[in-house]
């Protein structure tokens, strides 16, 4: 009787957590996340329509429009599972086999008849006609696994610098060196700094983080002096102009074409850059269409919904009530954070070229995919901790009833003829 009486209260405990409305935090990051994707349809094809249209690749110009749209539909999904059962779903045993997986894709990538070879890169691994990053899958890997070892270990970090920073080194380093050897060093980068976001929520000194990235930066510099493809990179960062008809010619042309906009733009589809003066525009350097198409206004746009996302993010961080729930929410809002910062930075000039796409709205599959399932974990995250304030509502629901009816009745006289004294 009391365990049918305990199944029948926390049936009743879900159901109010339904019919409760969503925290705002919860408003906020879905609102951004499907207007960042509604903007994402309209600039993949306005980027990407002249060329097919006029006859490079055939057809119409809608075929990247339409992987878009499919992509996004599975990370639609990915996003609405993940908000129901996120983190019920990724224990510490499963996100230990994605870490390995992860690890071991990275490895098949750069293998001879697996990785894929596009303009000098081998980043991608084929699946029949598809094709995926593993590199994108381990970005959500390492976050899951540093921000659950960090939340469950949170004296680590006192032992230390050597002995806090093994345990996290001895996964995000190897991964890291994979991802450079591709290569592939935006994507190394944005998963350096959100792991820096990660420690410093956890509480390492700013001394070791210092030590950090000066190490970071040491290794960036080397490799920049050993590998002459990063080297002209640094140099078409430092001197664009001087290097435009080579190195710094896609810098060069993105920078025409924010500057062609003005405030307003030149209107929605009238690009004169994307027609075979910007390289893949519909990628890394859509920033760049939209602001000759839409202008300034444009770019403010698309920084406001990032902001509201980074506002949705460490407002969940925040209310969250467990130490791993935390660091994992500032984890996710760090990891979209950091390549939409990187990728608008490289479109106006300030950082050399990354590689890296702008989240939501770049025409990239794989990372379409990873960002909306890091979206569903956020929104689960909020729903969790807006649930834990939800009030059971009584088990016996009929006697709760008939109490309420006996106390609405008017007391009568007690013995005496005087009315009983209210308590």
């Amino acid at each position: 009787m009391a365990e049918a009486t305990l199944r029948a209260g926390a049936r009743v405990a879900r159901r109010a957590q339904a019919r409760s409305a969503p925290p705002l935090e919860h408003r906020i990051m879905m609102t951004a996340t499907l207007c960042l994707l509604a903007f994402g349809c309209v600039m993949v094809y306005s980027a990407s329509s002249p060329i097919g249209i006029l006859g490079s690749r055939g057809g119409a110009g809608t075929g990247e429009l339409v992987r878009y749209v499919a992509f996004a539909a599975v990370g639609v999904v990915a996003m609405l599972v993940l908000e129901r059962r996120g983190l019920a779903l990724l224990d510490a045993r499963l996100v230990r086999l994605l870490v390995v997986v992860s690890l071991g894709l990275l490895v098949a990538v750069l293998a001879p008849g697996f990785g894929v070879d596009v303009n000098g890169s081998r980043r991608w691994i084929a699946a029949g006609p598809l094709q995926f990053q593993p590199s994108e899958v381990a970005k959500l890997a390492l976050v899951l696994y540093v921000a659950r070892h960090l939340g469950e270990h949170p004296r680590w970090l006192e032992r230390g610098l050597r002995r806090a920073i093994a345990p996290v080194a001895i996964v995000v380093a190897p991964a890291c060196l994979l991802i450079v050897v591709e290569p592939d060093m935006g994507t190394a980068l944005a998963i350096a700094l959100t792991i820096g976001a990660l420690l410093l929520a956890a509480g390492m000194p700013l001394r070791h983080l210092a030590l950090l990235a000066g190490v970071a930066a040491g290794l960036v510099l080397a490799l920049a002096v050993a590998r002459p493809y990063e080297g002209a990179r640094l140099a078409s960062f430092l001197h664009p102009w001087s290097v435009a008809g080579g190195a710094g010619f896609q810098e060069v042309q993105g920078q025409i074409a924010v500057g062609s906009g003005g405030l307003f733009g030149v209107g929605l589809g009238r690009s004169v850059q994307k027609v075979y003066w910007l390289p893949e525009a519909q990628t890394d350097f859509i920033l760049a269409v939209i602001g000759e198409e839409l202008g300034v206004i444009g770019i403010c746009g698309v920084v406001v919904l990032y902001g509201m996302m980074a506002y949705a993010g460490l407002r969940t961080a925040r209310r969250a009530c467990e130490r791993s729930a935390k660091l994992l929410a500032t984890g996710l809002t760090s990891l979209i954070l950091c390549q939409g910062i990187l990728n608008i930075f490289v479109v106006l000039g300030l950082a050399p070229l990354t590689g890296v796409p702008l989240p939501f709205i770049s025409y990239a599959p794989t990372n379409l995919c990873i960002m909306l399932a890091s979206v569903g974990l956020l929104l689960n995250i909020s729903r969790s901790q807006s649930a834990l304030r939800v009030l059971t509502p009584p088990a016996d629901r009929g006697e709760d009833r008939d109490r309420r009816r006996r106390d609405r009745r008017p007391r009568r006289p007690g013995p005496g003829g005087r009315r009983r004294p209210s308590s």
